[in-house]
């Protein structure tokens, strides 16, 4: 029997040498270099099975079963059954769900069933032989960049208190040169995201025209295989650099193999090395990365053997867009719904925006030193950007009529506006104000004697105004009590008259 398992092209060569050239067994093992027993039992099968040159046309399993007529495909699993595969894979899908689970539930089916290792092995085969073909994507120098975070961190040290923390790493990688780009950040968070990119960019010292990310959340706010739903912030930076975003198939990976093949060498070439060192700040992490990224894109790949700092300065760098003359502003967006005291809270700061857009909702456009609210569109309000938690900013045109008058009081105006009632009416503010510890205690009081010189005549208040400073009277009582006083002097009340009536005697009577 033969002792190995010959291709159909060696077997034909086998079969013409003996009966076209008439070769004997020894000399055919030599030019197909093979054993002088393997020919032979070739042969011998060949002609059992009625095969001779010129052979008939078949393909390989039609050829291997009539040489082979005993080793009948699939001759002992007839004996075993076969579990449904296409149901395997589906439960394996579930969380939790493992191979040798599903093995235990077939094998108490099936007691007669494959073991473990065999079942496991006929799944792979089945698995190899339902995968799909792969698509081998021809990259236009200086068009892609794909852009991912790394699955190992960089563990950094607190120096004050001894405890560590791990950096995600942000990789960007040209599709076309396999030019890489890492970076350490804080943390994954969108404004991070966007200066990772900008960071690419600078290092490559060029734009492309389309960049591929995942669907996480910093760049795809909501995953969509037609129409992806950009996040707001990824999108303005897009504009600023007029690249176009396309990401990647939710659980498609190949779809992004440049930057998986390179977030993978960025794990073995240039974190890895990194393992022992103890960093103390993202600062000298990503000096070491930046080291250590040098030697990686000057060393040569094997595939192609150039290194890829050649490849792009040939492929990429020619045709990368230049960077824009206007530098990249972070912007952060938010919905944010205005609250009845007429503001939004925006990074626990709040800002005021019209009273009339009370219980509406506005979109936030904040950058590092502007905040932008917009409702339907348009501009309805702009601030400084502040960064004190917890506090107010708010503009006086965005109050309500009622809340702009409260607002203006101050001891500066409070004077201002006894000014023109008169000079002793401003004075007696002035001295209200300065009687009390606190000046926002005479507010009331002052605002009662402000009050009083609409409804009495200005030499009055004046009078009045005058009396209470000079007997150190203060308050707003004091000054009514005067008024009335004085109004009583200047019209006096008329004399009670008694009615006429039988029953009434007149003063007469008592004389």
């Amino acid at each position: 029997m033969a002792q190995e398992r010959l291709t159909v092209r060696k077997i034909r060569e086998i079969l013409r040498l003996k009966y076209e050239a008439g070769l004997s067994d020894r000399a055919i093992g030599g030019a197909c270099k093979v054993s002088n027993s393997t020919v032979g039992e070739y042969l011998r099968r060949a002609k059992a099975a009625g095969l001779s040159w010129p052979l008939p046309e078949m393909g390989e399993d039609e050829l291997y079963r009539r040489i082979f007529p005993e080793r009948g495909k699939n001759i002992f699993e007839k004996l075993r059954p076969m579990p449904d595969w296409e149901e395997v894979r589906k439960e394996l899908r579930q969380k939790g769900m493992t191979l040798r689970l599903l093995w235990i539930e077939y094998k108490e089916k099936h007691p007669e069933g494959y073991q473990y290792s065999q079942y496991c092995e006929h799944y792979q085969r089945w698995k190899k032989s339902r995968a799909e073909p792969s698509m081998r994507h021809e990259h236009v120098g200086g068009e892609q960049m794909q852009v991912d975070y790394a699955g190992v961190k960089i563990p950094i040290k607190n120096p004050e208190n001894g405890e560590m923390w791990e950096a995600p790493v942000f990789v960007a990688v040209l599709s076309a040169s396999n030019y890489t780009y890492a970076e350490a950040q804080a943390s994954e968070n969108q404004c991070n995201w966007n200066q990772g990119h900008v960071r690419a960019f600078t290092y490559f010292s060029g734009v492309v025209r389309i960049v591929i990310p995942d669907n996480l959340k910093t760049g795809i706010r909501k995953p969509n295989y037609y129409e992806p739903d950009i996040n707001p912030a990824y999108q303005a930076l897009a504009e600023h650099y007029q690249f176009a975003v396309l990401p990647t198939r939710v659980r498609k990976p190949r779809d992004k193999g440049k930057v998986e093949n390179g977030v993978q060498n960025v794990e073995r070439w240039v974190i890895a090395p990194l393992r022992k060192r103890i960093f103390f700040n993202l600062h000298e992490a990503n000096q070491a990365l930046r080291e250590q990224l040098e030697w990686f894109n000057n060393r040569t790949m094997q595939a192609v053997g150039r290194s890829r700092r050649l490849e792009f300065e040939e492929i990429d760098q020619p045709n990368l867009r230049p960077l824009p003359e206007q530098p990249y502003e972070y912007i952060e967006w938010k919905y944010a719904r205005v609250h009845i005291d007429y503001h939004v809270e925006f990074d626990k700061h709040l800002y005021s925006v019209p009273y009339t857009l009370i219980h509406q909702e506005v979109e936030i456009r904040a950058t590092e030193h502007l905040v932008e609210m917009l409702h339907q569109g348009k501009v309805v309000a702009i601030h400084p950007r502040n960064f004190r938690q917890g506090r107010f900013t708010t503009c006086y045109d965005h109050m309500p009529p009622n809340h702009q008058f409260v607002a203006q009081i101050n001891p500066e105006q409070l004077v201002h506006w006894a000014t023109s009632v008169g000079p002793q009416t401003a004075q007696l503010v002035a001295s209200t104000l300065k009687s009390r510890k606190f000046p926002e205690q005479a507010y009331r009081s002052c605002l009662g004697i402000l009050n009083l010189a609409k409804k009495y005549p200005q030499k009055d208040i004046e009078q009045a105004c005058r009396n209470a400073l000079e007997n150190r009277m203060y308050s707003y009582g004091a000054v009514k009590e005067e008024l009335d006083w004085l109004s009583q002097q200047t019209n006096p009340p008329a004399p009670e008259t008694l009615p006429a009536h039988e029953n009434i005697r007149g003063n007469q009577y008592y004389q």
